[in-house]
């Protein structure tokens, strides 16, 4: 058997550049410990040169993302320079805080890189029949590049009837059935905004994906579903696990994982004993603890097992919202007379 050999270099924490894994060794540097590991039908084997704890490396979503956003401000001016301005829709309904908040945001995002916004709000007491009529003018709306229907909708409205009046060409978010039916077919269309996030993360770190084993915790439809999809593509050539909080001894499927993506959110939910040393893990799920505060699925303790850990908060997120933005100036050069 041959086993492959990859480099994780030095990375600078701005990464401003789009990379493929392409390095055959690596060597780890983090916390007191540094080693060679390897990609190998077991998967990734960290090799501790001394002994001592190991603080995983962070894969910072949050200047990953700023750099992609400076990438697409040069990519929308072009499409100005062509006489199109890229328009991100968004419908609200009711007045939760958190999607409010998020909703802010991926309109702050937008004004940084000169891409418009159309704002939609309407009461939480909105029929299905007016949520539609929003629907259905965001669609017929040219400066409408793309758009999303933030989730979740009120209980008296039927989310998958509603997201499926969306135009797929102007599906924002990747989750529209044509765009999940074209993932599965492997046909172009707009991907998913947190596996497409958790990808592009790896690329611009050197983390190499392809022979690597991805155990992947949580069923979702927006992030643990498709994730799978994504990671085995030719042009990522993982290996995919699919597990959830039903999975019988979760521990052990975990440690098979040469990249561990939790999307589960379930606070806590990976331990330290379910990380094998030198793992790549992408802190996906979002709840909140007691005090009110944002925690992730995986639990602090198993940064000392890892290599590399995009955390929560502060690493997919933000990689998510830009992945948004990402699909709306690909719509809007997708709209380009060839």
């Amino acid at each position: 058997m041959m086993a492959w050999r990859f480099a994780y270099p030095d990375l600078p924490h701005s990464p401003t550049r789009r990379t493929r894994p392409s390095a055959r060794r690596f060597t780890l540097k983090a916390g007191r410990g540094s080693g060679v590991g390897e990609w190998g039908k077991s998967g990734v084997r960290g090799r501790m040169a001394d002994s001592g704890a190991v603080t995983a490396q962070i894969l910072d979503g949050k200047a990953t993302a700023a750099a992609i956003k400076d990438e697409l401000k040069v990519r929308v001016v072009k499409l100005a320079e062509q006489g199109v301005v890229p328009g991100l829709g968004t419908i609200l309904v009711g007045d939760d805080p958190g999607s409010r908040a998020y909703v802010a945001g991926k309109h702050r995002d937008c004004a940084a890189v000169g891409i418009a916004s159309i704002q939609v709000e309407l009461p939480d007491t909105a029929t299905q029949d007016e949520i539609a009529a929003k629907v259905q003018e965001l669609n017929e709306n040219p400066d409408c590049t793309g758009f999303i229907v933030q989730l979740p909708l009120p209980k008296h409205v039927d989310t998958n009837t509603i997201l499926g009046l969306i135009d797929p060409a102007k599906d924002a978010d990747g989750l529209h059935p044509v765009s999940l039916g074209k993932l599965v077919l492997g046909q172009d269309g707009p991907l998913p905004c947190t596996p497409k996030g958790c990808v592009e993360i790896l690329r611009r770190y050197d983390v190499p994906i392809a022979g690597a084993h991805v155990v992947v915790v949580g069923r979702g439809v927006t992030a643990g579903r498709p994730m799978g999809l994504l990671f085995t593509r030719r042009s990522e050539n993982a290996t995919v696990t699919l597990c959830h909080t039903g999975t019988k001894d979760l521990g052990a499927m975990v440690r098979t994982g040469d990249i561990v993506i939790a999307a589960a959110g379930s606070a806590g939910l990976i331990t330290a004993d379910m990380v094998k040393p030198g793992a790549v893990l992408l802190d996906v799920g979002t709840s909140r603890n007691a005090e009110g505060k944002i925690v992730g699925d995986i639990e602090l303790a198993a940064r000392e097992q890892a290599a590399w850990i995009a955390p929560m908060p502060g690493g997919i997120g933000p990689m998510t919202r830009a992945m948004l933005l990402t699909n709306v100036v690909e719509a809007a050069e997708a709209s380009l007379p060839q």
